[in-house]
Order: structure tokens, then C-alpha cells, then sequence
């Protein structure tokens, strides 16, 4: 039978270091998936994070791919995913971003609006994709809540509505004031917030007195923010105009439930979506789906691939035969999955909303449509214009067999670009990246994952063009350029520098030159 609960779709994003990996595991805590926060040891006396699966992630402390969550929380089915927050994996966060209803931001209260925080926010903008921002680390000193409403407002262009109020300065926090209810939730440390944080809800004739001066100054800031009117208005969120705001320490667990509670209560259920050829998919038609992402080498005992699907419309029952789009063939979905970090568990039904693992499809690639019924196919996601290339070999010529598997199954899940000419031939391709730590993770995987290690030798082209098959020959013996093909197709022009491009563009309008779309915008 199909799964009537309501389900809530959305990804985790920001700024590197912003605390979204730790954001993750406190959702999944305070809705009692896992009992303590951190699946394996990490860094210093903390442990690292379910989400943080990959040993460069837990060495480093950041992420570096996505990584799906799916739970149960007040008989509503999350579904989550954290995202990368370094700009080097942009693709990634903007392949997920493909994939969800909603999108909670967190911003760091210390440093406000960093770089990659409002490229973000722009892609969502672009996407019509609603924003909450969570202020984030309220427990370490930082910007006062007023100067960050103004930031919010005036370099991203949302209405800031906070839904939350600090009770505390930051690096004082005591609690919020609850702006709907009226109420002060007042928080308790755990150790190292490995646990959920007690909370306790009181009237504001209930304020013990050694809060009872910050409480005052919370309702009076609370008072002009409603003279402001920024009060929540539902369909101004919806359409992209405000953005909810609330106050939290992902570390120490506090400000976790409210967020849970307002996911549920104003985020967006799946919608109707449209294909490429104008017709509409609505959530209660055949099963339909697109593949957001492509991931190997989760779990080390198997060789594993999952291609992870964002169920659009219909209800997904295993074992289901469904039509690949592209290449209008059947597919079985025998072995499917519901994904938690890097467990997998089987799964019989899924609805629109939820996120499905297909295990070792090898036909399945990023931006793929599967379907049943009447046919549709999903816009594809588009690849970032990479600015960084190399050329990659074999490190040890005896396992050129490993190394030309890695190289192929890393191209699928889009780890990076590769490109190929006959002239460089296949035990050189060209690796293309948005930047370059994206080559460690190619190195660290190869090495360890494929057992081949690999050697990079640096290619002194910076900018790429889209071409075609005529201007790929007209191309042919240019000074300071190089078309190769990409796998799906495309051909790739790459200059030396942006004037060589600049001037090549203008000295042959007739062959096609078209920029593509840059990393994290």
C-alpha cells in the first residue's frame, strides 16, 4: 500500500565550516534515529559525523561529497541530505539542489555572509527553491541578531522573518523566545552536545531572575520586529520573497527541535514538475524519477555503485520494470535501497519526495529520467565551466586495467570532467575540474578505492568552451588551444588564458564558442 505521511525533501547548505555536517546529525538525533552524536571517531575528542563518511572527510573534518539521510519525525518521512560547502565541489551541492523542495542555510554568527553562502542563496533564488536560514554557533561570540537581519536583507534581497529570538548575546545564549507562541525555550548544556539538550518551555511570568534582563531585551527586540512587520507570512515564503529565520548551536543541540518542527510545519510538500518538452508530471501520476547523483566506494567489503533517484510522481514498488529515457530501454529495480550516510537498507515503496539508491545500475548516469507510463524526461543538470586540467597516467603501468576502471566509474558520478582526443589517446585523458582539491579526491580514491595509484601532470589551460563537431575541426592547429571531447559528447575547447578565447571568439563568429555555466553560480 502506498505511504500516505507527508514528506519533506530539502538539503542542508553553506559556506564551508558553517556546521552542516554537524546540523545533520543533530536532526537526526533529536528525532531519535541515532542515540549519541558521531558514527566513528574524528577530530580532537569529537567524533565525526554519520554524513562524513569518506576517510578525507573525516581527516579533514570537512565534506566532500553529499550524503542522503531518510527518517521518521511526527509521522512525516525526512528526507535530508548535507551537502559539501567548499566551492572545489559545487557541482555536487548544485546536483542536490536539483533534487529537493527546500533548502535550510545556515549562516555562522560570527562571520555573517561569506562568499559561497551567497552563491547559494543565488542558485536557489534560480531554482524558485524556498531558503530558511538557521544563524548558526549563537553559543561562540559573534555579530549581534539585528546586524544580521540587516546583512540578510541587504545582500541577499529576503525579507528576514525570524521565527526564533535569541534570549543572550552571542556566546551567551540562554534560549530563544519563540515568536509564535510567545514563550522563552529555555536550553541545558550536555557534554559536548553528544545528546539531545533538555529544553524547557515557560511563559514569560515563569523567567527565573537571573535570565529575566535578557528576556526583556528579547520581547523588546521581538516588538520591533513585528512594528517591521517581519512576521512569517506562508505565501510570501513559498514565493521566494522572505526567508525564515532562527537561532541555534548545532554543537550543542540547541534550537535543533524548533527546526525540525518548522520543516514540518512550513516547508513545502513535492509538487508537480515539468519536463523538457513543456508536459507536467504531477505527484500523483506514474512513477517517474531523476537520478541526482552517482556514488562508488561506500562500502569497502563490496563494490558497490548507487545512483541516487529523487522519486518525482507515483509510488516506486521494487522490483517495478521502468523505462530509461534515454535510451528508451526497460530497467529493472530489483535491488533498491533507502539510504542512511553509507547504510543501506532495503526498500518495497517509496513516494514522491523520498530518495531511492539503485545498487550497481550501470546504465544509470547523473541527470538520467526514469519512468512509467506515458513518457517524460526531466531538464538534465547542467556541468560547471571547469577552470583547472590536468592530464592523469597510470602510476603503475600493471594496473592500467584499475586505473582505467577508477577513471571511468569516477567519471560517471562526476568526481570530475574527463576529457579525450585521439591524439592524447585513453592512457592520458584530461581531467577537468571546477577546483583543485576536487584532483586530491580523484588521487585519495584511486589510490585506495581502485588500487591504482595515479599521476597528474598540470595542463596550463584556465578557460573551456563548448564547441561542436564543424568547430572542433576549424579549431584544429589554433595556437594556444585544444578541443577534446567530454563522455557525454560535447566537445571542449580549452584556451590558454580568457583573452586567447576572447579573441578567437571574435576573429571566427562562425564557429560556435558558448561559455558554460560558472562553479557555484
Amino acid at each position: 500500500m502506498p505511504d500516505a505521511r507527508p514528506r519533506r525533501t530539502f538539503a542542508v547548505i553553506s559556506h564551508p565550516d558553517a556546521g552542516k555536517s554537524t546540523l545533520t546529525e543533530a536532526l537526526a538525533l533529536h528525532a531519535r534515529v541515532i542515540t549519541e552524536a558521531g558514527a566513528v571517531h574524528g577530530k580532537g575528542d569529537r567524533r565525526a559525523t554519520v554524513s562524513d563518511w569518506m576517510a578525507m572527510e573525516k581527516a579533514r573534518g570537512i565534506s566532500i561529497t553529499s550524503a542522503a539521510l531518510q527518517f521518521v519525525y511526527r509521522d512525516h518521512v525526512i528526507n535530508l541530505v548535507d551537502t559539501p560547502g567548499h566551492s572545489d565541489f559545487s557541482e555536487d551541492t548544485y546536483r542536490v539542489l536539483s533534487a529537493v523542495d527546500s533548502a535550510v542555510m545556515l549562516v555562522d554568527a560570527g562571520k555573517g555572509l561569506e562568499p559561497q553562502t551567497l552563491k547559494l542563496f543565488k542558485v536557489c533564488a534560480l531554482r524558485g527553491i524556498p531558503v530558511m536560514t538557521v544563524i548558526n554557533k549563537w553559543d561562540r561570540p559573534g555579530l549581534s541578531a539585528l546586524e544580521l537581519m540587516d546583512l540578510i536583507q541587504a545582500k541577499i534581497g529576503l525579507r528576514p522573518t525570524p521565527l526564533t529570538w535569541p534570549v543572550g548575546e552571542a556566546g551567551d545564549f540562554r534560549g530563544v523566545l519563540d515568536r509564535r507562541t510567545g514563550e522563552f525555550v529555555k536550553y541545558t548544556r550536555t557534554a559536548g552536545g553528544a545528546t539531545r539538550a533538555p529544553e524547557r518551555r515557560m511563559s514569560s511570568d515563569e523567567v527565573e531572575d537571573d535570565d529575566v534582563r535578557l528576556w526583556q531585551e528579547a520581547v523588546e527586540e521581538h516588538e520591533l520586529l513585528t512594528l517591521d512587520e517581519a512576521d512569517h507570512d506562508q505565501a510570501r515564503f513559498l514565493a521566494g520573497e522572505t526567508t525564515p529565520v532562527m537561532f541555534a548551536s548545532a554543537l550543542q543541540n540547541f534550537g535543533v527541535a524548533q527546526l525540525l518542527d518548522l520543516l514540518l510545519d512550513i516547508a513545502p510538500d513535492p509538487s508537480p514538475t515539468e519536463g523538457v518538452d513543456g508536459s507536467v508530471r504531477d505527484v500523483v501520476d506514474d512513477f517517474s524519477a531523476f537520478i541526482f547523483k552517482v556514488q562508488s566506494g561506500m562500502n569497502n567489503l563490496h563494490r558497490d555503485r548507487l545512483a541516487y533517484a529523487r522519486v518525482v510522481s507515483g509510488t516506486f514498488e521494487r522490483g517495478m520494470v521502468v523505462t530509461h529515457a534515454g535510451t528508451g530501454k526497460p530497467f529493472a529495480t530489483k535491488f533498491a535501497q533507502s539510504v542512511f550516510g553509507r547504510d543501506t537498507s532495503s526498500v518495497e515503496t517509496a513516494e514522491p519526495g523520498d530518495i531511492v539508491g539503485f545498487v550497481n545500475a550501470q546504465s544509470l548516469r547523473v541527470g538520467d529520467t526514469v519512468y512509467v507510463g506515458d513518457a517524460i524526461e526531466y531538464p538534465p543538470v547542467p556541468s560547471f565551466a571547469p577552470e583547472h586540467f590536468v592530464t592523469a597516467s597510470a602510476g603503475d603501468i600493471g594496473r592500467y586495467k584499475q586505473f582505467r576502471r577508477g577513471i571511468e566509474q569516477l567519471d560517471q558520478e562526476g568526481v570530475v570532467q574527463v576529457l579525450r582526443s585521439d591524439l592524447r589517446g585513453d592512457q592520458n585523458p584530461v581531467l577537468a575540474a571546477v577546483g583543485p582539491m576536487q584532483f586530491e579526491v580523484v588521487e585519495d580514491r584511486m589510490t585506495n578505492e581502485f588500487n591504482s595509484p595515479i599521476r597528474f601532470s598540470r595542463l596550463d589551460y584556465q578557460v573551456a568552451r563548448r564547441t561542436d563537431a564543424a568547430g572542433a575541426t576549424a579549431l584544429a592547429g589554433m595556437r594556444g588551444v585544444e578541443v577534446l571531447q567530454r563522455s557525454d559528447g560535447t566537445h571542449m575547447a580549452l584556451f590558454v588564458d580568457q583573452w586567447r578565447a576572447m579573441v578567437t571568439a571574435r576573429d571566427n563568429p562562425e564557429i560556435m564558442l558558448e561559455a558554460l555555466p560558472a562553479g557555484g553560480a
